[in-house]
């Protein structure tokens, strides 16, 4: 058995549903993480499918969150649905500001020459949260880009005029929120936007705010990466967790479960997120 702990669905940059995202969970024999980005809108949802099919499914979210100017992504897993409006209480004031910040982006594009209509955009998702994910499919819609990845390498890479970053949450923060609701707070693919000094000097403080686990195993992750995460969790007493960061068609290189077709995460690690969030609900 296998497990994946971190997919999309169209509640933020993906393209299934959530409960199309169980059926084929299902169909896979898998373990499965709902963790879209900045939201549990599609989490309810997520869960009754799961419920119906009898499938193991775990709701969360993936916040964009920031380490000294750094923009980092940080799991919450095991959000139970009584928690579910206190997250989107927390995530509404850098929702309202990236939604700003989009509408500028779209301003500045359409002003070089790029008509991408923002209500376009915005009608492609289930609840109108819009991201660069989206605004780089619209411009490969348009004949602007030829690929998702050249819009994100030029036109909506930082620093080339265009976008700018929104505030984001504080990284600590976050983690003592997911500490306190009884949530497992799980850095996400840390090596994708941290080189091993930078991790190695970020976690002692991330995990006395309550880090408990640490993506091991993840599409993008080389050998390499994947190597060092795990000895660096291990050194560092969190828990392992991997998924895939299924997008659906956004992503069509990546496979729900399997990722670029090798990644085949454990569901022993499931588990042991399992029995740590049990622990913490019967203290």
């Amino acid at each position: 058995m296998s497990c994946d702990l971190h997919t999309h669905s169209n509640y933020s940059d993906g393209t299934m549903s959530p409960s199309e995202l169980i059926t084929e969970a299902k169909r896979l024999g898998i373990t499965i993480a709902l963790t879209d980005h900045n939201t549990v809108a599609g989490a309810t949802e997520f869960l009754a499918e799961a419920e119906r099919l009898g499938v193991t499914a775990v709701a969360g979210t993936e916040l964009t969150v920031d380490y000294k100017g750094t923009e980092l992504h940080l799991l919450g897993l095991f959000i139970a649905p009584e928690h579910f409006d206190e997250l989107e209480r927390l995530t509404r004031k850098y929702a309202l500001l990236k939604e700003r910040n989009n509408a500028e982006l779209i301003g500045r594009l359409n002003k070089a020459g790029y008509r991408i209509d923002y209500e376009k955009v915005k009608a492609h998702t289930a609840k109108g949260n819009v991201n660069r994910a989206h605004i780089a499919a619209e411009l490969v819609t348009m004949g602007y880009v030829a690929c998702r990845d050249e819009a994100f390498d030029t036109l909506l890479k930082e620093g080339n005029g265009f976008y700018f970053p929104s505030e984001r949450l504080d990284v600590l923060e976050a983690i003592g929120f997911f500490a306190n609701i009884k949530a497992l707070p799980v850095l996400a693919h840390p090596m994708k936007e941290l080189d091993e000094t930078a991790l190695r000097a970020f976690l002692p403080e991330a995990i006395a705010a309550g880090l408990v686990g640490m993506e091991v195993m993840h599409s993008d992750y080389s050998a390499e990466d994947a190597d060092i995460a795990a000895k660096t969790a291990k050194e560092f007493g969190l828990l392992p967790s991997g998924g895939s960061d299924f997008h659906g068609a956004n992503k069509p290189h990546i496979s729900l479960g399997t990722g670029k077709g090798r990644l085949s995460v454990p569901d022993g690690f499931y588990e042991g997120l399992y029995k740590e969030k049990n622990r913490r609900c019967t203290e």
